[in-house]
């Protein structure tokens, strides 16, 4: 009869550890359990790995050196904790004693491989740890005599889970025995059951904290959930002892994962999640059998750990050899504007290794001249920022036989510009290129470069190459970076080598669902002339100008700043123990100020005093005769000015509770005291995926997190978030011949021709000392072009004006994914990258309107409350790359009556509505504007067939799915037939215009 019990569970993982996993049976005979260790087991191993180390320890104590052992082992235990002696031993009395021994990274000394087989890691089960009381861990791993591993097995068929598991470690270990006292004996709990797995290094009664330690539902690096997927060859969880607790990977992860965070009584162990130790394991290894030249996409969510991740990486990769014992990379190069991670790479790899110098942090008060010299010498592992290769691209070391690796901490369109290249250019070992570039020409390698070798240097420059390897880590992919960085599959699409989603940091409670909690509010207005005049305005910029003053009325902010101060009394300051704090998000920097001001006003016409404000925006701001700084502004309770460097500390601790930004501290800002953030701004796609994200951040305390948003629609935030709450792919590679395409369009204006690119290139690339009159010349022959240029019709200018940047943009790409060997083309882009900036900017002035407006109804009211559903998918969202490089033509703007303009703000379609009525109208033309389907109906249909044939069932659908989602705003159209015919009309007629018009 098949056996089902938990004791079964037990067997069969003792069984596959003592077959496969290199544990040999453990007993405790000999187990101290007031001491805590078997010291006759530790004593074996010493006696076997280093026995002129130990006849000089039993000269020195004589028979009494097992003892002194023991207390010489409590005392660096007591003082740095296992985890530091397991891997750097003890000293007593001039003898030094290894108590554990670890893998080298390659297998040249058989002494050394001889010390690792010879650890002895046991497997215990019913492990009797007190002399209290007979309680017993299901299952205990020992390295060398010290209990490591505890386990907790439980086993549904039997009615528990491994909830039961948790309750177990939490109520009934008593934590102040000297097995499970912090970093002392385990350094790791798991609790167990057929589908689950979870961990924690420290046992604190009802605070003990465990961490999932699962897959994924789909298995580790794959889109999924939480959970574990199907095992059709065993137990769900048995990747943990034959991944994780295998003699190998256990000791893989003691030796170079495991570190620890803080102080040794107080800090915290850091035992890496299971996708971290499954992403670094995968990276090594496809680089360990590929070596040097491949790229690695990398996209792991917020809370997924980055930080240790690229830390665990880095170290890794510096000390990784081939098969022939050799080094694989010369140096690693955390490219990172993160001060945090710095100092968190540098601390752990610290705990690793105690090498000095091989961690080189090229930070704020160090030049590109020390980035220059570290490459140069060879540093092991360089952190530094993106901005320091361009100062010295062209001062770089031959780099023939010399290899990096790219750790890109947030991979983004920066990695596409200017300085992404110069870092190449920098590191990039062209011999390759050379070779092949000499085959194109014909000509031998050593005649290539007369005459032109620094555009040569530059052509090869182009591409991917042997010698580097990029490892970019981002949560939000973009069509360049999954071409740049992810691995091309069969069919041509692009993909990440590895994902951790934010699905899957959501359901395993590492970061929160930001849009679970989400509010919307609809602005209606009407705005009328404060003037008899009625002059004639551009009508772009008539409407631009309208609708701003409409967002920085009096009025409107004011009662905005009226709902969010309440909504922050009600609910926000009561979150987090009191302590919850709240970001106001700004369309400009105006508005960011004129709301630093209502908030003060509103909070001391009310006399509130459990909020104060901070504010933050870059530069100054002229708001009437007054110019306003954010340091100026910022004061501590007692005056003194808060600097920018302060300004993050200042509001995580108590004095202040909302932060009003513009453009800072949307990305790259953790405060997880951030529970509620108020929306005053247009977001969308990655913007608006990382301006909302700031909330995610979980804390003690911190049970959910709240947005309030008067701009974005709940559909518009959902469709941002969508493409990377699971996965995101490329459908294929950029077309590079587009750069052609644009190319002939800028030769089509007949601005400047070959000669012309020829004369400026002879002086750019001038060989020998640059004279007094070279760049007065340079610039001198681009004269002519500007002013043909000028001659130019104003929408002619803007399409040569977009072509040209255009160019530019796409061959700046374009090289960093092919390898061209165009040298027309790259003369060309280098003579259009000068050109571009001196082509004079578009005039931008705003018209100053407000003295002839006046706001004369205005309307604030809730639209959406409620969680924003984001439905996991099977597939990936798929990502376009562009088909066409197109300019577009700018139409040419004509003015319009102001009165006019105003009436097309206020009265959008035909009809007579009400204002409530007219939310309903503009709510269904926004659904009428996303379907495809019926553009193409628009665009091949007359208006009679559209309107009366097509159009009536679209709307009818469209009608009810909004009555369903808000019975109260849309009651009305179902009640009243004269009313419903009458919006179907009215959006009909506009929506037949406007789809036919469009792209």
């Amino acid at each position: 009869m098949l056996q089902d019990n938990e004791k079964r569970f037990e067997e069969d993982i003792e069984a596959y550890l003592l077959a496969e996993g290199g544990y040999s049976k453990g007993n405790q005979e000999n187990y101290d359990k007031e001491k805590a260790i078997d010291i006759d087991e530790l004593i074996s191993y010493i006696k076997e790995t280093q026995k002129k180390e130990w006849k000089k320890y039993v000269r020195t104590y004589q028979s009494d050196a097992p003892n002194k052992l023991f207390t010489r082992l409590t005392q660096e235990i007591n003082a740095n904790g296992l985890l530091h002696v397991l891997r750097n031993g003890i000293s007593d009395r001039g003898t030094r004693l290894m108590i554990a021994s670890f893998r080298p990274e390659t297998s040249g000394n058989p002494e050394v491989i001889s010390a690792y087989e010879a650890n002895r890691l046991t497997c215990t089960r019913q492990f009797y740890y007190s002399t209290e009381n007979r309680n017993s861990i299901d299952m205990v791993l020992s390295l060398n005599g010290i209990p490591i591993v505890a386990l907790e097995l439980k086993n549904q068929i039997k009615g528990q889970t491994v909830d039961n598991a948790k309750k177990q470690f939490m109520y009934d270990r008593n934590e102040r025995e000297v097995c499970f006292q912090f970093n002392t004996r385990f350094l790791v709990y798991f609790a167990v059951d057929l589908y689950e797995s979870w961990m924690t290094t420290r046992l604190d009664g009802n605070k003990t904290f465990f961490l999932p330690f699962n897959q994924g539902s789909h298995g580790a690096g794959n889109v999924g959930g939480a959970g574990n997927p199907q095992n059709i060859e065993g137990y769900s969880t048995s990747y943990l002892w034959e991944n994780v607790l295998q003699k190998d990977a256990l000791l893989d992860i003691l030796q170079r994962y495991m570190h620890l965070d803080g102080n040794v009584k107080t800090g915290r162990l850091i035992f890496p999640r299971f996708h971290q130790l499954d992403v670094v394991t995968k990276l090594v290894e496809d680089v360990r059998v590929n070596g040097s030249g491949d790229n690695y996409l990398i996209q792991h969510s917020a809370g997924s750990g980055k930080s240790n991740s690229i830390a665990w990486l880095s170290y890794r990769l510096s000390s990784l050899h081939n098969a022939l014992g050799k080094n694989i990379f010369t140096s690693i190069i955390v490219v990172t504007d993160r001060r945090v991670l710095d100092n968190q790479l540098q601390a752990t790899i610290s705990g690793f290794d105690h090498t000095l110098g091989l961690v080189e942090t090229i930070g704020d008060k160090k030049t590109s001249k020390d980035l220059r010299d570290a490459i140069n010498d060879g540093k092991k592992i360089i952190i530094t920022t993106l901005q320091k290769f361009p100062v010295i691209y062209d001062e770089i070391n031959d780099n023939t036989d010399r290899r990096f690796a790219i750790i890109v901490d947030e991979a983004h369109s920066s990695q596409t510009g200017d300085s992404a290249k110069k870092l190449r250019t920098a590191l990039a070992n062209t011999e390759d290129a050379l070779r092949e570039y000499a085959e194109i020409e014909g000509v031998a390698e050593e005649n290539l470069e007369d005459g032109e070798d620094q555009l040569v240097k530059e052509l090869l420059s182009h591409g991917r190459h042997e010698n580097l390897s990029f490892f970019s880590f981002t949560a939000t992919p973009k069509q360049k970076t999954l071409e740049m960085f992810g691995t091309e599959h069969d069919d041509g699409t692009f993909h990440p080598f590895h994902i951790y989603s934010m699905r899957q940091a959501i359901e395993e409670g590492f970061i929160f669902d930001v849009l679970k909690n989400y509010m919307t509010y609809q602005t209606s207005y009407r705005i009328a002339k404060a003037t008899p005049d009625n002059p004639e305005i551009p009508t772009t910029k008539g409407v631009k100008a309208i609708r701003r003053f409409q967002s920085l009325h009096a009025h409107n902010l004011q009662q905005k700043t009226i709902v969010m101060i309440e909504q922050f009394r009600d609910i926000t300051k009561n979150k987090i123990s009191g302590k919850a704090k709240a970001m106001v998000v700004t369309a400009s920097r105006l508005h960011a100020v004129r709301y630093y001001h209502e908030f003060k006003r509103y909070i001391e016409a009310k006399n509130y005093d459990d909020l104060d404000i901070l504010i933050a925006f870059s530069g100054v701001v002229n708001d009437g005769d007054t110019d306003y700084r954010e340091t100026s502004m910022n004061k501590t309770k007692d005056g003194k000015s808060i600097s920018e460097n302060q300004l993050r500390n200042e509001f995580h601790e108590d004095d202040f509770n909302v932060l009003i930004v513009a453009e800072k501290y949307q990305t790259g800002f953790d405060e997880p005291l951030l529970h509620t953030m108020f929306v005053d701004k247009k977001l969308s796609g990655v913007k608006a995926v990382q301006t909302l994200s700031r909330l995610n951040r979980i804390h003690e305390g911190k049970e959910d997190t709240f947005i309030l948003d008067f701009i974005n629609t709940a559909e518009e935030i959902k469709e941002s978030f969508a493409p990377y709450y699971e996965s995101t792919s490329l459908d294929e590679a950029i077309d590079v011949n587009m750069i052609y395409d644009i190319q002939t369009k800028i030769h089509n204006f007949k601005l400047y021709n070959k000669q012309d690119i020829d004369k400026f290139l002879k002086i750019y690339y001038k060989k020998g000392k640059q004279s007094d009159k070279d760049l007065g010349e340079m610039t001198s022959l681009l004269k002519p072009v500007l002013e043909r240029y000028t001659d130019l019709k104003d929408e002619e200018q803007y399409e040569f004006r977009i072509s040209l940047r255009n160019f530019n943009k796409w061959y700046s790409y374009i090289i960093q994914v092919a390898r061209m060997f165009d040298k027309g083309l790259h003369q060309e882009y280098v003579f259009t990258s000068y050109l571009d900036k001196f082509i004079p900017k578009l005039s931008t002035t705003d018209i100053n309107i407000e003295d002839k407006l006046k706001l004369e109804y205005y309307k604030l009211e809730e639209t959406f409350k409620g969680d924003i559903t984001l439905n996991p998918n099977t597939v990936d969202s798929v990502l376009e790359n562009p088909k066409s490089v197109g300019t577009g033509i700018k139409p040419v703007e004509e003015d319009e009556l102001l009165e006019v303009i105003i009436q097309k703000i206020n009265e959008k379609f035909p009809g007579s509505f009400s204002d409530g009525e007219r939310i309903i109208v503009e709510t269904l033309y926004k659904s009428v504007k996303k379907d495809k389907k019926l553009k193409v109906s628009a665009k091949n249909n007359d208006a009679q067939i559209f309107e009366q044939s097509i159009f009536p069932e679209f709307f009818h659908k469209s009608a009810l799915d909004n009555y369903e989602k808000s019975m109260n705003s849309f009651e009305k159209l179902f009640q009243d037939s004269t009313f419903y015919q009458a919006v179907m009309d009215a959006v009909a007629k506009v929506a037949y215009k406007d789809l036919r018009s469009e792209d």
